[in-house]
């Protein structure tokens, strides 16, 4: 499971792209908190403190402890559902809470790590990752920061499938057990060698033959 992480945050007044731009300039995002039992409301909180906050975590999908100042409820457990960025500098634009209950699971999309080196990879394979995250369902305390899958026994032409895969106690992948995650390709070289050996081998036969003839 992540480490849950405190963000603190107050509630929004102006609303309309002047006022927007006004709280990005003074270090703030504004952003939105809705859920399924609760009516959406704009909030604002500091740049600086979400920026660190995304930068140090594997998915921008986090669960945080919402702090929100102005609000009826002081705490709220949120997960960061969506994040805005500008297109050519990457900076935060927006960004989306969606508020859950600790007793209700949620979807999330996680990151996935592939641990160990396959073994087809000794033998001129090349690891190729089909899935780099996963959408999964579970209660917030069980929410991982990442999926690390060990695809140290895959052979060339192996592959690790969703079924294969071992998921954490309490987490459930939504996708389909047939869908691909990674799979052991062998490369044109490995291919080009194998080709240029049996090349060999049969032309070391054909000389052996030959001169086995010629004596006779």
């Amino acid at each position: 499971m992540a480490d849950q992480v405190t963000l603190k945050a107050e509630k929004r007044e102006g609303v309309g792209s002047a006022a927007v731009g006004r709280l990005r300039r003074s270090g703030k995002i504004p952003g939105v908190v809705y859920g399924a039992t609760q009516q959406s409301y704009p909030i604002q909180v500091n740049a600086k403190e979400l920026g660190d906050l995304l930068r140090h975590s594997a998915s921008e999908q986090i669960l945080v402890n919402l702090q929100i100042e102005g609000a009826k409820e002081a705490d709220k457990l949120a997960l960061i559902q969506s994040v805005q960025h500008a297109p050519l500098t990457g900076g935060i634009l927006h960004v989306d809470f969606n508020a859950v209950a600790e007793d209700r699971e949620i979807h999330a999309r996680v990151p996935v790590e592939l641990t160990g080196e396959a073994k087809g990879i000794k033998l001129g394979g090349i690891l190729d990752t089909l899935l780099h995250d996963l959408e999964v369902r579970c209660l917030p305390k069980d929410l991982p920061e990442a999926l690390r899958f060990d695809v140290s026994d895959l052979g060339i032409g192996e592959s690790l499938h969703i079924g294969d895969a071992s998921f954490p106690d309490g987490v459930t992948p939504v996708l389909e057990p047939g869908v691909l995650i990674a799979i052991v390709n062998e490369t044109r070289a490995a291919r080009s060698e194998g080709a240029g050996d049996g090349e060999g081998e049969g032309a070391a036969d054909e000389a052996s033959e030959e001169g086995e003839k010629a004596e006779g």
